[in-house]
This record gives C-alpha cells, structure tokens and sequence, in this order.
C-alpha cells in the first residue's frame, strides 16, 4: 500500500499536470490570435469582407476555447469503492487543506484548518479521501442563500445522494446552540440520522443557524483560514433558475486537494 507521502507525491502531480495543460491552452489560444493578426495583415489587400468572416468565426472558436479552458465541469460518476479511515489517521492534530477550486474564469485555493483533536472520525475521512483523489474534479452541487448559507461539496455523482460507498457517525463537536460562524466547514448528513455521514461537507459562508434535529447538529470539522471571498462571490451569483436552494448558477468544481 502506498505511503501517505507517496500518495501525496502522486496527488500534486496529477495537479501539476492539470495546471500545464490549462497553460498550454492559454498559450495555444495567443498563438492563434498573432496568427490571425499575420493573416488579416496579408488578406487585408485582398478583401476586408473575407477577412472580416474569418476574424469572426475565430472569435467564435477562441471564446469557445477559452470558456472550456478556465474552469472544467466537474464529473458526474459514482465513486463508491471506499473504505472508512480509522479515527487514528487524524492524529490528534490539525491539517491544513487546501482545495484548488474554480467557477467561470476565476480560479481560487480554499484554505482549510480541520481540527483532528475535535472531530478524529471526520478529519480521518476527509483527509484519506483527499490523498486518494476523491475529490478531484467534482462538483459542488448545492447552495442555499436564504435562512442557511451554505455551499455544499464532496458528491462525485452532483446529485445529492453520492457516498463512497459507507456512511459513519456517530455526531462529533456540533455546536450546542446551533449557530455555525462563517468559514465553519461541517458534515453534510441525511436528516434524523447521525450515521448517515459520508463524503459530502459544507462551506458556511455566513453565518447560520441550523437547529439541531432528533440525531443532534451536523459535525464541524474544520474552519476555512482563506478564500471564503470566493465562496461569497459564488454565493452572490445565486443558485440556477433563481431558487433559493439548488446548484449554483456558476457552477464550481474542485479540480483538486492538497493535505499537510
């Protein structure tokens, strides 16, 4: 089995791959735009009317391109073959995360500290799952901007109902008075249930109130250090269609997490 290193090691090059063809794209899409310029220079002294179609449809192409080059669209696929991280594999420690998110043409890196002393089964999980690659390229598929202000990640199928295939609880370190402060990252669950956690996590962007149901709160895990700027600006947006719970009308993908 490999080490958490090398897993680590395995991770940020996946990343660092990614990131070279987002730049090679980039660089494709200059290359096209001198080579249109050469072209409207030569062609400029046979026609300006055959010209000004090329330069069009190249536009067309280039805005194509660079939409598709910014922010992937996350996969829809379960992921389902999973075992749950033992308590143990927090190490009684804090972890700083770092999830490479991007929605539109804006890219971000949300920083995150999870609290392994507080809450040891649900750090265990994220973090095994992030050093396994759960998370790379998924969809955050919910936000909800009235009463509770939460964005909603880590559902590789963007559904709602995705898990790795296990759920565990019970509940650890929710808030006595139901109040989760902006930044609070937590566990998502099934209503009533306190075993019914899995993969999927929300970023509270500001702050709310979620009373606690017969299972109890929902676990806080950890606190989001940087880039809750971005979460707000997605928040903003609004989700699609203009309901008040739904995806959000930028969608966001998580194109990867780094763990240390």
């Amino acid at each position: 089995m490999a080490s958490t290193k090398q897993r680590q090691r395995a991770q940020q090059a996946k990343q660092d791959r990614k990131r070279e063809q987002r730049q090679a794209a980039r660089r494709a899409r200059r290359q096209r735009l001198w080579s249109l310029i050469a072209l409207f220079t030569v062609l400029a002294l046979v026609g300006a009317f055959a010209v000004a179609a090329l330069i069009d449809d190249n536009r067309t192409a280039d805005a194509a391109d660079a939409a598709a080059g910014s922010c992937p669209a996350g996969v829809t696929e379960a992921r389902d073959s999973y075992e749950l991280a033992e308590p143990s594999v927090a190490e009684d420690r804090t972890w700083t995360v770092t999830l490479r998110a991007c929605s539109g043409d804006t890219e971000s890196d949300i920083v995150m500290e999870l609290d392994g002393s507080a809450a040891p089964q649900a750090v265990a999980n994220f973090v095994s799952l992030a050093q396994e690659g759960y998370f790379d390229d998924t969809s955050c598929h919910r936000l909800t901007t009235q009463n509770i202000y939460v964005l909603q990640c880590g559902d590789p199928t963007a559904s709602g109902s995705g898990s790795p295939g296990y759920s565990f609880g019970p509940i650890e370190n929710d808030p006595e008075d139901g109040v989760y402060p902006a930044g609070t990252v937590a566990m998502a669950r099934v209503g009533g249930d306190g075993e019914s956690m899995g993969s999927q996590f929300f970023l509270v962007y500001e702050e709310s109130t979620i009373p606690s149901d017969d299972a109890g709160g929902y676990t806080v895990f950890g606190t989001i250090t940087s880039g809750l700027d971005f979460v707000r600006a997605v928040a903003d947006e609004g989700a699609a269609a203009g309901v008040t719970d739904g995806a959000p009308a930028n969608p966001v993908t998580i194109e990867g997490v780094e763990t240390q």
